[in-house]
């Protein structure tokens, strides 16, 4: 019931978080509309950080007491963050052509958050690879730990190195703050994102323990 009620408000949140970013943001002066990708975009990315760093969490405390509630949670979260990063990347892609000129670029920021893409898709694949599946979950545990370090580096990237992605503004302050009519919207698409990746965790964390207590 609750797992119900979760999934409607995040749908209800999700409906909002659309109608603010296309009827009530404000047209970007610059890029115009293909701006309001953004609204996916950045949300996307900060669920699934969120969803990875609960990964690596759930994950070190497996590899402490092997409790299997501990690897379901990891695999949940490694598979909805994988989502999530997903529509990231493939928004990023769509919104950087008109932009940039290219559906890609090999830059730092690109490049980091690919190697965070691969490295917990990779943690996915070892589960369906290996046969022995304590084995499974404690490869994928070390593997998911190691991919979420490296979200600093992706968050770094743009400060370190010259790249063609913009520098982080939302924690700027004086003149280089985001506006609210920007801001306002982003945090409210990410609570709507926010929802809607814990629906997908505790629905998919559901259907873990009921195939795990078939094939005991």
């Amino acid at each position: 019931m609750l797992t119900q009620t979760l999934g409607w408000i995040a749908a209800v949140a999700v409906i909002a978080g659309v109608a603010v970013a296309l009827g009530v943001a404000p047209r970007e002066a610059t890029q115009g509309n293909v701006q309001r990708i953004m609204y996916l975009h950045v949300p996307s990315v900060w669920v699934a950080y969120l969803a990875f760093v609960v990964t690596a969490v759930a994950s070190a405390v497996y590899l402490r007491n092997r409790a299997a509630a501990t690897d379901r949670l990891a695999h949940a979260t490694t598979e909805v963050g994988v989502l999530f990063l997903g529509v990231n990347i493939a928004t990023g892609s769509i919104w950087g052509k008109p932009t940039w000129g290219t559906w890609w670029a090999w830059d730092a920021r690109l490049t980091s958050v690919s190697i965070v893409f691969i490295l917990f898709l990779g943690a996915l694949l070892l589960r369906r690879a290996t046969e022995d599946p304590e084995r499974a979950a404690r490869s994928a545990a070390v593997l998911a730990i190691f991919g979420a370090l490296n979200i600093y580096l992706v968050h770094q990237s743009v400060n370190w190195w010259r790249t063609l992605h913009q520098p982080p503004s939302l924690l700027k302050a004086g003149p280089a703050a985001m506006p609210g009519a920007i801001l306002a919207p982003l945090l409210i698409n990410f609570l709507a994102l926010g929802l809607l990746a814990a629906y997908f965790v505790t629905r998919r964390v559901r259907v873990l323990a009921a195939e795990a207590e078939a094939l005991a």
